[in-house]
Order: structure tokens, then sequence, then C-alpha cells
């Protein structure tokens, strides 16, 4: 779901090429959701190799990751581990909403309308453990790292970039804020459109609460009023609204009370965005890209063309190897040549 933040965060866009140097820890399954929703046939179908396994998350996965070596942008894919138990809701209704998306589909085929076959078809994806195993294998294979999260990987990677370890956070969905990322990066995900992807989007989150008035608990306290992925928030109660509760300076207990909910009850998922479950990620490092161990993958096992992936593989060729970025190198980096080197 995500917060519907829209309405309050404005952002900053930038090349992605401007971002040379600069290291993202990924939201893995927002991003390769997006993939599975996006790279898909005419009439909704994924793609999917000869055996009928499907494809479009290695597709993505591949030449998004390449692009964004290839423009100096060390990516640090970071995937989910198990779910909160407050989130046992959420999952719920998206496992109901992909069966009635997978229903409306097959109608909409049946009826010979691609149009709304391919629009309901990218709410039914499904992205099981042993696809995740796999796209691990594809970037470890391409040198790049990735961390396993105890429980959601959106938090592990805010953690990473409020500890340092990498420059932002990477999402579509604004709960990165509310896990404190110092900065998150929106669009990795987006469509490529003639070989390039839209520009990035930088939501700076200091800025942002300064030119809201707010502080770090109050832009928690709109998170609650609106809902999140682990609570429902307070009926009517949308963005704009919230932040015009929230900028009164009630105070914790006597906001929640004003818009009719009860501190002890929401203090349980207060506390997951506080305090949420992550490890420690001292730093991140590139490693040779293994061009026989992608080749094994992608043609050997799922059939893809040999020189589309080596054309991949080039543009990624001159990235930085056996690179190391720690806490006290954060946000220092300002060029390929420099990833780990001076400051700017």
């Amino acid at each position: 779901m995500g917060l519907p933040f829209r309405d309050l965060v404005t952002f900053e866009e930038l090349p992605w090429e401007a971002l040379a140097g600069r290291s993202v820890a990924v939201d893995a399954y927002n991003a390769v959701y997006q993939f599975l929703a996006t790279i898909r046939q005419r009439d909704g179908q994924p793609f999917s190799d000869p055996d009928g396994r499907v494809t479009s998350h290695l597709m993505g996965v591949l030449y998004r990751t390449t692009s964004l070596l290839g423009q100096g942008v060390l990516p640090v894919w970071v995937f989910d581990g198990k779910p909160p138990d407050l989130k046992a809701g959420t999952l719920r209704e998206r496992f109901q909403a992909k069966e009635r998306a997978e229903s409306a589909w097959k109608e909409a085929l049946a009826a010979g309308d691609l149009e709304t076959a391919r629009r309901k078809a990218a709410q039914t994806s499904r992205f099981s453990r042993s696809m995740a195993d796999e796209t691990i294998e594809l970037l470890t294979a391409l040198g790049v790292p990735t961390v396993r999260a105890p429980s959601e990987g959106e938090a592990q990677a805010a953690a990473m970039a409020a500890q340092g370890v990498v420059w932002a956070s990477a999402s579509e969905d604004y709960d990165s804020l509310l896990f404190r990322a110092p900065r998150l990066v929106r669009g990795l995900a987006a469509r490529v459109s003639k070989g390039r992807a839209p520009a990035a989007q930088i939501v700076d989150r200091a800025k942002l609460l300064e030119r809201l008035g707010i502080s770090d608990e109050e832009l928690l306290l709109i998170g609650l009023l609106v809902g999140t992925d682990f609570s429902d928030g307070v009926r009517g109660y949308g963005p704009k609204k919230a932040l015009k509760l929230v900028q009164e300076h009630l105070g914790w207990e006597a906001t929640l009370r004003h818009a009719g909910l009860d501190p002890a009850e929401v203090e349980p998922v207060a506390e997951l965005f506080r305090h949420p479950e992550t490890i420690d990620v001292p730093s991140v490092a590139l490693r040779p890209l293994d061009r026989d161990a992608v080749l094994r993958i992608l043609v050997d096992r799922h059939g893809f063309s040999t020189p589309r992936v080596d054309a991949a593989l080039e543009r990624a060729k001159q990235r930085p190897t056996g690179t190391t970025l720690t806490p006290v190198e954060r946000g220092r980096q300002t060029s390929l040549e420099t990833f780990g080197g001076e400051a700017s």
C-alpha cells in the first residue's frame, strides 16, 4: 500500500548520472514488484522462459542494475525477511486484491479487452522465495552486494542510510521517511523509455520536516493518522488534514486522542517505526563481475539472448570493483573514479 504522502512531499529531480559515486540501498521487493507489474506482454502475461518460468523480474534487475552501475551509482539490494505480525492484515488484503485482479484479467482477456487485461494483470504479480533466491544469485554474479533483512527490507535500507553505510534509501513508497531514512530516492524501478530511465526523485527528509514545520515524531503522527501497512489510521484523515492537526503541536497523546486514536493501541506500530528489526551492515562492496555465472543463470537456464545479456554487461563494465563504503565516508563520493575517495 505505502503511505499516501504524495501531496506533502516535494522532491528534486536529477538525472541518474548526477548521482555518480553515490550508493543507494534498494528496497528489493518494492523494486521487483514494479518490474513484475510493468515488464509484461501486450495481453498482460509476464515474460517467461520456454519452461513457463517467469523472467520479468530477472530482466528488470539485469537491465536496471547494469544501467545504474554504468552511471556510477552503486545499488545495494536489500531483501525482506519475515514480515512483522502487525502486517498480517495488509498481506491478507493484498492477497485478496490479487485474486480479484486475476479474475478481472481473465474476464478482460475473454472479452478481447487487452488494455484492461494488461492493467489488471499488473496487479496479480507474485514474487516467490525461489524467485528471490535466484534474483540474489544473479546480483551476486553481477558483483553487486545484497542484504537479507531480518524483517522489512525498507526498514533495513533506511537504517543503512541513517547510519551512513549508504547515501540514500531507494523505494517507491514513502514509508522510508517514517523509518527515518535521511534521503529517499524514487524512480529507480520506473519504466525505461528509449534506453533511459526517468530522472531520479530525491526527497531530503530534513528539508521536508523544515518545510512542513514539524518534528520526527510529528511526521510519524501523520503516518498513524492516515494509516500505514501496520495500522488502519483514522477515517476521514488524509495527509493534508493530518498535517493541519499535527501542525497545531498539541503533543503526542493529545494529537492521537483528538483524532480518536488510543495512544496505547497505536504504540506498538509507533515502536515498529522507531525501532524496527534490522541487522548491522558495517560496509558494502562491489565485487568483480562473473560473466560466466550470469550467462549460466540467464542464457543456459532461462534462454536469454547472449548478445543482449552481453550488451547489458557492457554498460557495467567500467564500474569500480573492490570498493568499500563505510560510515565515515558517507556522502563523500563525487564521481566513479573517486568511489570511496575524497570529500566533495
